[in-house]
């Protein structure tokens, strides 16, 4: 105890230079697990970014693709999904409920997805949030659309709002279908989902603003927006279809059915097991944001390192004196580890606060800048085995300026030399 208090007093009356480096230390503290934090909630939000889905089926191709362009809306479909073999599908005894998916078009670099109201019912993202609407509804008319957040914030739309939707990916003005605009009646609530980024309208209206196109141009008979609420504007295809199941025991059976579908080949992926596999694609970011937040630590603890030995020409006297009245090696080297673990004890509950403070703080902008929704929980586990490592790392390093102390304390003896 004696040690102790001590190490708390020498400690103190270098308050200035430590307060310094325990300033620094806790940066490095929370900057790592900061960067853990958001590495396993970035991992978990692109895990859930749909959720209680069981199946995803399209046309035969990847299952990377597949989910790449019904989920991520990044790229598009080999080939489509005929409405007949949807229907057929859909009333499988072992399916609950299914959601029609039609991509192919765009508007100013957004993605526009055609489907139906149960879209809204049962799309489901970070584990069980449904979607909200900020304002609005969902469509009921064949020229509404609903945005998502990011397309009303980004082009700075509001209810009401008239929009031109254009053929295929980019905008220009052969491709648009101007003379069949969309009104808009719902915007959604952020998700921090690709479905901030869509545009959601009916398939109806998917089928009727083609209706006098063909093979991606406008035909020679044109047919305005009353005409084609006229006629039958039921799909011919879809791009792809989410399904829920009854039990999902029965999810492995259902997909090897739809993988061996005969009337056309199609293939259905589980979305989960997908999006794991396609974030460890990725997994080579992880590694570099780990790395670059370890390096912190490390020159955090070289710069206390270095912050201890160049305050040993000071300290000489001090343990001079304490070698005079008795104190023993190794309590010289002691007393080195004591204030460093004071010193790192102080610098993780710091950098612990200033983590909790800043996540807090900016939780919601990072929800709103990176779509990444963040939940303010303890640490984990591997977070707190973190720590210990810092810890003992630390202790180790302590050694070096004990030893150096000791050996200098045996050489000065009570006179100090210049």
């Amino acid at each position: 105890m004696r040690l102790i208090s001590v190490a708390v007093k020498s400690a103190w009356n270098r308050r200035l230079s430590l307060s310094l480096t325990v300033l620094a230390l806790a940066i490095s503290v929370m900057l790592l697990l900061g960067v853990d934090k958001i590495r396993k909630e970035a991992k978990s939000n692109f895990v859930n970014t749909i959720s209680q889905t069981d199946l995803i089926v399209g046309g035969r191709s990847g299952p990377v693709n597949l989910l790449l362009y019904s989920v991520f809306r990044i790229g598009n479909a080999t080939n489509n999904v005929s409405w007949q073999s949807y229907q057929e599908i859909k009333t499988l005894e072992q399916v609950k409920w299914s959601v029609p998916l039609s991509l192919g078009d765009s508007h100013r670099g957004f993605r526009v997805l055609g489907t139906n109201q149960d879209y809204f019912k049962y799309y489901r993202h970070s584990g069980d949030r449904a979607l909200q609407f900020k304002t609005g509804a969902a469509f009921n008319q064949v020229y509404d659309v609903v945005l998502g957040a990011d397309v009303a914030r980004e082009l700075d739309y509001a209810l009401g709002d008239k929009i031109i939707v254009s053929h295929g990916l980019v905008s220009t003005d052969f491709s648009a279908h101007d003379d069949k605009p969309f009104t808009v009646v719902g915007i959604l609530a952020k998700t921090g989902t690709p479905v901030d980024r869509t545009l959601h309208v009916p398939l109806e209206g998917i089928t009727a603003i083609h209706i006098d196109w063909q093979s991606g141009r406008r035909s020679a008979f044109s047919i305005d927006a009353e005409q084609a609420l006229k006629m039958d504007l039921q799909p011919k295809a879809i791009t792809a279809f989410m399904l829920g199941l009854n039990n999902r025991i029965t999810t492995f059976r259902v997909q090897r059915q739809i993988n061996e579908y005969a009337e056309e080949p199609l293939m259905a992926i589980i979305p989960g097991s997908t999006l794991t596999t396609l974030w460890h694609t990725l997994s080579s970011f992880e590694l570099v944001l780990l790395a670059v937040s370890s390096l912190v630590v490390v020159a955090g603890l070289a710069g206390m390192l270095t912050t201890i030995i160049s305050s040993l020409n000071e300290r000489r006297r001090e343990m001079a004196v304490l070698r005079a009245i008795g104190a023993h090696p190794y309590q010289i080297v002691l007393l080195f580890v004591l204030e460093t673990l004071l010193i790192i004890l102080l610098s993780i509950i710091l950098g612990i606060i200033l983590l909790y403070t800043i996540l807090l703080i900016f939780k919601p902008l990072i929800l709103g800048w990176v779509g990444i929704n963040i939940t303010v929980s303890a640490l984990d586990w591997q977070q707190w085995l973190v720590l210990a490592v810092i810890t003992v790392s630390a202790l180790l390093i302590s050694l070096i300026p004990g030893l150096i102390a000791y050996r200098r304390s045996l050489q000065d003896g009570l006179m100090l030399r210049v």
